[in-house]
C-alpha cells in the first residue's frame, strides 16, 4: 500500500522541539521550495506501491535521500543517520515534525530507490524543476539568421568512471583463476578425488610478476601465458563436473560465463599480440564496464559510463548514456531534436568540439538553419576569410560545458560512481545532473549567495588558465583584438 501526501509543508507547520526554529534561509529549505513535490508525487507515486507488507516509503523521502546522497557522497548507511539527526534534512524529505527516535528507513532500501528512479524518470523530474523555476530572463536569445531558430545549445561528452581496480591482464586472470578454484571447491563432493588445480604454483607464478618493480614485456607475456594455462585447466575441470550432473546457482553460472568470456578475450590478445578486443571485460564484478579512450594527458583511458550532456541557459540535461564507447557525433541529431521538442524550434547555434563536425551533422544543421561552431571541413579555400572573432567567442562560450563537467565531478558525485549495478550506476549519473541544476538555481538567489558561497563553494567561476587551455595561436590574435576593443 502507499499513502499519498500532497503539498509542501510550511516551516511554521513543521513540528520542532521546544526552543528550535528552522531558518527560512537555510539551503535545504530553499531547495525544498524549488522542487515541485506535489507534481512529482502525483506522477510517480505508483512506483512505490506495494500490496503486501508495510506501507511503501513516500516518494519524497526516497527522492530527497538520493539528492542528499548525490550532494554529499554519503554511503547508504551514513545517509540514514544524517537524515535522522538533521531537522533540515527531515524537512527537505517531507517530515511533518522532527523525529530522531529511529532512522527513516533501512540502509538497504537505498538500492531499491535507485532502481526505481531511472534516468528517464529523473530526466522528467529535472524538466519539472527547471519549468517551475523558469523566469523571464531564461528566454532564448535570437542570434541566428533564421527567425524560426533561436537559442544556443552547448554539447559535449565525458566519462563517469566506475570504482574498479585498474585493470591489468595478469591481475584479471589471477582473479578469474581464484574464482574458478572456488567453484571447483563448491562442486566437489566429499569422498571424491578433487581435480588438481596447481593453485599454489599458480599463485607463486603470479607473485613473481607483481613483486617485480618494472617487469619487462617478455616477462609479463610469459606470466600471462602461465595464468591462461592454469585458467584453462580449471575451466575444463568445472565442465567435466557439470557434465556429471552437478549444478551451479544462477549467480555462479553468470560468474562462470563472465570468466569464460575473459579467458577467450585474453587468449585472443595473447595469441595475436594485441591489447585490443571488442567488448573487452575489465572487471569480473562489473563485466559491463568498458574502457573509454578519452585522449586526456593524465587519463588517456577511463573505465566507466560515457555520457552526453547539453547546456542551455546554464542548465544541464543528460542526453545520452551508455557503458559502450560510442562516437558522440552520432548523437547530435537526437540532441537537437530533443531541444526542438522542449522549445518548439531549433537552436540558432550549436557549440561543440571538432569531433561533432562531420559531414552528416553539418548537412543536417545547414538544412535546418543551425550554425554549428568551428571551421569548415577540408582544406581552406584560397579566398576564404574565417571570422576569427566569432570563432573565438564560440570557443569561450563553449567552456561553459567544461565548467558543468568540473562541478558535477567535484560537487555532485559524478567523479567516481560507486554503485555496482548498471541501473543503479545510471541512476547516480542522472541524479548528479539534477543536483547540478539545483546548485545552479541556488545561484539565482542573491541573498543566499551572499551568505553562503564562500563556505559551501557555490561560486561557479572559470579560471582564466582554464580558458587559455582551449586557445590556439590563431585565436590568441583575436583575443587581443577583442580585449583591445
Amino acid at each position: 500500500m502507499y499513502k499519498y501526501k500532497s503539498g509542501q509543508i510550511s516551516i511554521t507547520d513543521f513540528g520542532q522541539p521546544m526552543g528550535m526554529h528552522l531558518n527560512e534561509n537555510n539551503r535545504w529549505v530553499k531547495k525544498a521550495a524549488m522542487i515541485p513535490w506535489n507534481e512529482i508525487e502525483k506522477r510517480y507515486a505508483g512506483l512505490f506501491k506495494s500490496h503486501k507488507g508495510h506501507p511503501a516509503k513516500p516518494l519524497r523521502l526516497a527522492l530527497g535521500a538520493c539528492m542528499i546522497q548525490a550532494e554529499y557522497g554519503y554511503s547508504d548507511e551514513e545517509i540514514t543517520l544524517q537524515i535522522q539527526e538533521s531537522p533540515y534534512l527531515q524537512y527537505f524529505c517531507g517530515y511533518e515534525a522532527y523525529d530522531d527516535s529511529k532512522p527513516p528507513f533501512d540502509s538497504s532500501s537505498m538500492v531499491y530507490f535507485r532502481k526505481r528512479l531511472t534516468p528517464v524518470i529523473l530526466g522528467d523530474i529535472n524538466e519539472m524543476i527547471l519549468s517551475r523555476n523558469k523566469t523571464e530572463e531564461d528566454t532564448d536569445d535570437n542570434d541566428g539568421n533564421n527567425d524560426s531558430n533561436s537559442g544556443t545549445m552547448i554539447v559535449d561528452a565525458t566519462c563517469a568512471p566506475s570504482q574498479i581496480k585498474y585493470p591489468q591482464d595478469a591481475n584479471l586472470l589471477n582473479q578469474a583463476r581464484k574464482s574458478t578454484e572456488q567453484l571447483i571447491d563448491r562442486l566437489h563432493t566429499p569422498g571424491e578425488n578433487k581435480p588438481r588445480t596447481y593453485r599454489k604454483k599458480a599463485y607463486k607464478d603470479y607473485l613473481a610478476l607483481v613483486r617485480c618493480r618494472k617487469p619487462a614485456a617478455k616477462k609479463i607475456r610469459k606470466a600471462i601465458g602461465k595464468q591462461l594455462s592454469y585458467l584453462r585447466r580449471n575451466l575444463e575441470s568445472i565442465e567435466k563436473q557439470l557434465q556429471q550432473g552437478k549444478s551451479l546457482t544462477s549467480a555462479e553460472q553468470n560468474r562462470l560465463i563472465v570468466i569464460q568470456k575473459v579467458y577467450e578475450q585474453q587468449k585472443y590478445m595473447y595469441d595475436n599480440r594485441t591489447h585490443s578486443v571488442p567488448d573487452r571485460i575489465v572487471s569480473l564484478s562489473q563485466p559491463w564496464v568498458r574502457p573509454i579512450v578519452r585522449g586526456k594527458a593524465g587519463k588517456p583511458v577511463e573505465f566507466g559510463a560515457k555520457l552526453d550532456i547539453s547546456v542551455v541557459d546554464g542548465f544541464t540535461r543528460l542526453e545520452y548514456l551508455s557503458f559502450d564507447a560510442y562516437n558522440e557525433a552520432g548523437t547530435l541529431r537526437q540532441t537537437i531534436e530533443k531541444y526542438r521538442e522542449r522549445t518548439g524550434h531549433y537552436p540558432a547555434r550549436v557549440l561543440a568540439d571538432k569531433i561533432y563536425r562531420n559531414r552528416d551533422n553539418l548537412n543536417f544543421c545547414k538544412a535546418h538553419g543551425i550554425r554549428l561552431s568551428g571551421p569548415a571541413l577540408g582544406r581552406p579555400k584560397k579566398d576564404d576569410q574565417p571570422d576569427r572573432k566569432q570563432n573565438y567567442i564560440d570557443e569561450c562560450e563553449r567552456v561553459e560545458v567544461e565548467r558543468r563537467f568540473s562541478l558535477a565531478k567535484r560537487k555532485c558525485n559524478l567523479g567516481m560512481i560507486t554503485a555496482k549495478l548498471t541501473d543503479t550506476a545510471f541512476h547516480c549519473i542522472a541524479m548528479s545532473i539534477v543536483v547540478l541544476n539545483l546548485r545552479k538555481l541556488m545561484l539565482s538567489l542573491p541573498d543566499f549567495l551572499k551568505q553562503h558561497f564562500l563556505y559551501f563553494g557555490f561560486f561557479e567561476s572559470v579560471s582564466y588558465t582554464h580558458l587559455r587551455a582551449h586557445e590556439t595561436a590563431a585565436k590568441l590574435v583575436c583575443r587581443l583584438l577583442v580585449e583591445k576593443k
